[in-house]
């Protein structure tokens, strides 16, 4: 009898932890589940990014943070695969890729967008902002927000900038000081009317080329020259095929941070947020750093080379804006009037 009662306690024991064991799990996995769908991640959500540049410049590391940032925000749900060096596309490819869906995320250089959204084009105007502080200003504000905007009709949001500098010109064969040291020399531009008007104005040929492919013309001599900012001159290490450099700042070079329209509006809110708050601090963060870069890699230029350097004084750069200022006149129709105004009330008050 006890033999009997023993197994039978025995028996109805297991069946109640059974019991337990298997409501506990059952509850744990189904809270789990709901806890996945109140967040709006049930699993990873991989978005691929892609740019052209090196990782250790303003775009390179602000694409690296932006990463690490959503990544932590959320709780390693999202993950952001960065793409640099135009490992996935080239700068003549990543815009249709975008656009078509091939890639979740781009940040081009603003130059590219001018063959979608005209107003574009006032970014690439010469000294349209005199200044890093003008820079920020705008982009943060109303020149920004306007752009931005523009390019919705095109399956494109716009999230943000980052800002590499202001542009520099560099030459094989002699110092570019005045207007007319650009007579008859060639110079790699970006794709970009402005850009090519501006060049022809100065009396130069300009060629339109790809980012990555700038270092073998300079050093074949298919080109003489280029325009950009010291981080990209050092990074692609231009200067050591180039003989002189003119600290002009007489160009701006920043990325709009692009994301494909159909994409983001399938993403959850919550991941929606997630990337808007990794964007506006990446944003902060490059606006804060990119200076000191600049600075930094001009003094290892001069360190690691014998180039000639030469910074334009203020009379220098007046001559230089008011050779090129016709072009303001020519782009306000296709740019607006209140843009160019914009700028041009920037210009006023940084100058």
């Amino acid at each position: 009898m006890k033999t009997f009662l023993g197994i039978a306690l025995f028996l109805i024991t297991g069946l109640l932890l059974s019991f337990y064991i298997g409501f506990h799990f059952d509850f744990s996995e189904r809270k789990l589940v709901s806890d996945d769908d109140q967040e709006g991640i049930k699993e990873q959500i991989v978005i691929k990014f892609s740019h052209v540049v090196a990782e250790n410049t303003p775009k390179g590391l602000a694409a690296r943070k932006f990463a690490e940032l959503v990544d932590q925000k959320s709780n390693h749900k999202v993950k952001v695969e960065v793409f640099p060096n135009g490992s996935l596309y080239s700068d003549k490819e990543e815009l249709h890729a975008l656009q078509e869906g091939d890639v979740q995320m781009i940040a081009p250089a603003t130059s590219k967008l001018g063959s979608i959204s005209p107003k574009w084009q006032a970014l690439d105007l010469p000294f349209a902002f005199p200044s890093e502080a003008a820079i920020n200003e705008g982009l943060n504000g109303t020149i920004g927000r306007t752009l931005l905007s523009s390019l919705n009709s095109h399956n494109i949001k716009g999230l943000g900038f980052w800002v590499n500098g202001l542009k520099q010109i560099t030459n094989k064969d002699h110092a570019i000081i005045s207007t007319d040291d650009f007579k008859d020399r060639k110079f790699r531009i970006m794709s970009s009317s402005v850009l090519k008007k501006q060049f022809n104005l100065l009396g130069s040929q300009s060629v339109p080329m790809d980012f990555n492919e700038t270092y073998r013309s300079l050093e074949s001599g298919e080109v003489d020259g280029e325009e950009n900012t010291i981080s990209n001159i050092y990074s692609k290490k231009y200067y050591k095929v180039q003989n002189y450099m003119t600290i002009s700042n007489h160009g701006f070079l920043g990325y709009a941070i692009l994301i494909n329209n159909d994409y983001w509006n399938s993403l959850p809110r919550n991941v929606q947020t997630i990337i808007q708050d990794a964007i506006k601090e990446t944003v902060a963060w490059n606006q804060k750093h990119y200076i000191s870069m600049n600075k930094k890699q001009l003094k290892s230029i001069k360190e690691e080379s014998d180039i000639e350097i030469h910074t334009l004084n203020a009379e220098e750069k007046k001559r230089w804006i008011k050779k090129l200022k016709p072009l303001y006149q020519q782009y306000e129709p296709a740019a607006g009037k209140k843009l160019i105004h914009d700028i041009e009330h920037l210009q006023y008050k940084y100058q």
